[in-house]
C-alpha cells in the first residue's frame, strides 16, 4: 500500500516474508517525507520480521474497535491481520501519516457527526452503536477502550474560523467506555483532566457528555490549514510494538528518550512538563501510563519537536485497587513517595530541590481545587457518587505519598 505523509506519496509499505513487513522510501523523496524521527531517509528498505514497523502499528485499533472491523472485514479479506487493519483505517489517522492502495489517490474524507448530539442527554443505547458502525472504518487511533474520530467542523466557533472550508477530515476524537467493566470512566477521566490543566498542563479542550457516557476531545493536532501535525507515542521512540507498551522504565524509556527526541528552544520547559506529567500520573494513581500515554508533536519533521499534550489519564486504581506503575520507576512499580520523585526531578531534567517543591506543591493544589469540582458533581450526579467518592480517596492517598516532602 502507498503510504503518504502531509499529503504527499512517501512510499510502499508491504508484506515481508511469512509474518512480517518492509517499507521502501520512493526514489527521489525528500527529508521532509520521512515517516518518522526515528526512519529517515535511506536507500535500503526499512524491515521487521514480525508485524509492523512501530510508526505504522502505532494507530492500530484495539479491543472493542479492533473485533468490530474484524467481525466486518474478515470475510472480505480472507484474513484479517494487522496489514488488512490498517488498509481498512488508514485513511483516517493521528497524526500525519495515510494509507491507501498502492493504485488509490488520497481522500481522507470522515462521515459529518453534530458533537452536540453525542453530548447531549439520551435515553437509549443506541448512540454508542451507531457511532461504531459509522466511524469504525474512519478511526485509526488506538487504545483498548473504543475510541472514534468524527468529524464536527461547525461544533466550535473557534474551530471553524481556522478551518478550510474543504476540509473534510476528523476534527474529534469520542471515547466511549463499557459501563460494566468500567463505571463513569468518562467522568473519571474529565477530572483527571482537569487537575492536569490547573497544574498548566498543556490540555486540548475535553467535555464531559450529559449522560456522562462520553468524553469528547478536539483533535491537538489538527492545523489550521487542514493538515495534520506528525505525532508519535513513546512506542515508536523506544521501538516497541504495541504489545510491549509496558516494558521500560520512566528514567530512561520516558525522560531520557524525549531528550534524545526533543528539538526546540524549549526543551527545558517540556522537560519540566513531562516531569509534572509523571507526578501527575503518580498521584492521581492513574496505572496505565505506559509508553503509548506520552508523545511527542511537531509541524515539520526537520522543525521543532515537542512534548504533546496530555491524553488518556485516569485514575485506574478505583477499578483496580493493587494497581501500580505502568513501567518502572527507581527499579519498582511501586507507587512512588517525594523523595523518588524528587531524585528523577534532579536526575533526568536537573531541577533543583525547590523547584520539585514547587511542582509538587502545584499538583496538590491542582488535585485539591479539582476535589472541590468532583464533590460538586457527585452532589448532582448520585449515579457518580461510588466511583467519585474512590477517586477522591485515591487523590488523598496518591497526594500525602507521592507529593509530600519528608520534613528536613
Amino acid at each position: 500500500m502507498k503510504v503518504w505523509t502531509d499529503d504527499a506519496e512517501a512510499g510502499l509499505l508491504d508484506r515481508f516474508g511469512n509474518r512480517g513487513s518492509t517499507f521502501l522510501y520512493l526514489a527521489g523523496s525528500l527529508a521532509a517525507r520521512a515517516v518518522s524521527v526515528t526512519m529517515p531517509l535511506r536507500l535500503p528498505s526499512w524491515n521487521t520480521e514480525f508485524g509492523l514497523l512501530p510508526i505504522f502499528e502505532m494507530n492500530l485499533p484495539e479491543g472493542v474497535l479492533r473485533e468490530r472491523l474484524r467481525l466486518a472485514f474478515a470475510k472480505a479479506t480472507g484474513t484479517f491481520d494487522d496489514v488488512d487493519l490498517l488498509g481498512i483505517v488508514g485513511r483516517s489517522q493521528v497524526g500525519r501519516i495515510r494509507y491507501t492502495g498502492d493504485t488509490e489517490q488520497l481522500d481522507e474524507d470522515v462521515p459529518f457527526q453534530s458533537v452536540d448530539e453525542i453530548l447531549a442527554r439520551r435515553r437509549d443505547d443506541g448512540l454508542f452503536r451507531h457511532l461504531l458502525e459509522k466511524f469504525a472504518p474512519s478511526s485509526g487511533i488506538s487504545g483498548v477502550q473504543p475510541k472514534i474520530l468524527v468529524r464536527d467542523d461547525s461544533a466550535l466557533p473557534r474551530m471553524t474560523d481556522r478551518l478550510s472550508e474543504s476540509h473534510r477530515g476528523a476534527t474529534h476524537i469520542v471515547k466511549f467506555w463499557e459501563q460494566n467493566e468500567y463505571p463513569q470512566l468518562a467522568a473519571n477521566e474529565y477530572f483527571c483532566l482537569k487537575v492536569a490543566e490547573k497544574c498548566r498542563l498543556d490540555v486540548p479542550p475535553f467535555r464531559l457528555a450529559e449522560d456522562a457516557l462520553a468524553l469528547v476531545v478536539d483533535r491537538f493536532d489538527l492545523r489550521p490549514d487542514r493538515t495534520y501535525r506528525g505525532f508519535e507515542d513513546f512506542c515508536v521512540l523506544n521501538a516497541r510494538r504495541t504489545d510491549q507498551k509496558y516494558r521500560g522504565s520512566y528514567e530512561t524509556s520516558i525522560m531520557k528518550r524525549f531528550a534524545q527526541f526533543a528539538r526546540s528552544p524549549h526543551l527545558g520547559e517540556d522537560l519540566e512538563r513531562l516531569f509534572t506529567l509523571i507526578v501527575v500520573n503518580c498521584a492521581l494513581r492513574n496505572g496505565d501510563a505506559h509508553l503509548k500515554n506520552f508523545g511527542i508533536v511537531y509541524d515539520h519533521l526537520e522543525g521543532d519537536v515537542r512534548l504533546a499534550p496530555v491524553y488518556d489519564l485516569v485514575t485506574t486504581s478505583v477499578y483496580l485497587p493493587n494497581d501500580s506503575l505502568a513501567l518502572t520507576l527507581n527499579g519498582t512499580t511501586k507507587w512512588p513517595a517525594a523523595n523518588a520523585l524528587q531524585r528523577l526531578g534532579e536526575t533526568q531534567i536537573g531541577a533543583s530541590p525547590a523547584q520539585i517543591r514547587e511542582i509538587l506543591q502545584r499538583v496538590r493544589d491542582a488535585i485539591w481545587a479539582t476535589a472541590e469540582e468532583v464533590r460538586a458533581y457527585i452532589h448532582d450526579h448520585p449515579a457518580f457518587a461510588a466511583i467519585g467518592n474512590r477517586m477522591l480517596q485515591q487523590w488523598a492517598e496518591g497526594a500525602t505519598h507521592s507529593l509530600q516532602m519528608a520534613s528536613a
